[in-house]
């Protein structure tokens, strides 16, 4: 318990520092084992990638770390409840624990209101207020029959 109250305390410095360098309110620390194995903060604006959000930064530091995809064994500590996206990349990464301090609906108070996002994704693609157009018969379907075939492959 002291430990993890340790690395979430050190999430959120880090999304108090990323403040005052121009980031967002956000920092994730990914540990395995008991010892930081990664730590980023949000750099959205900086970097001009919407995708930069901390916790899928310091899921990539991670992987990059571990050479490995699997963080199965890790531990991910945010200052904030991961978003949507951030919480698909935490489900792809494998990681079985999440440590947050302030939820969802606190970010929504500070302007970061991902409630959107929640309600799109249990929609058809037809539905959502972003266009998805399919074209079913523009071949898609046969990468994944080579994909099946493949015996190289690693599945994850």
């Amino acid at each position: 318990m002291k430990d993890e109250l340790s690395f979430l305390q050190q999430a959120i410095d880090l999304a108090k520092r990323s403040i005052m360098n121009g980031g967002g309110p956000f920092g994730a620390v990914v540990t395995r084992d008991g010892k930081i194995i990664a730590e980023a903060n949000n750099v959205v604006v900086s970097s001009h990638d919407p995708t930069a959000h901390a916790e899928i930064l310091a899921i990539r530091k991670a992987s990059a770390s571990l050479k490995s995809h699997d963080l199965s064994d890790c531990v991910i500590y945010a200052s904030c409840e991961p978003c949507p996206m951030c919480l698909g990349a935490i489900y792809w990464s494998g990681i079985k624990r999440v440590v947050y301090a302030a939820d969802r609906k606190n970010a929504a108070a500070a302007g970061f209101n991902d409630g959107m996002i929640y309600d799109e994704i249990i929609l058809s693609p037809s539905e959502r207020k972003v266009a998805f157009i399919q074209f079913a018969d523009a071949g898609g379907e046969e990468v994944f029959k080579e994909w099946d075939k493949y015996e190289g492959k690693i599945p994850y």
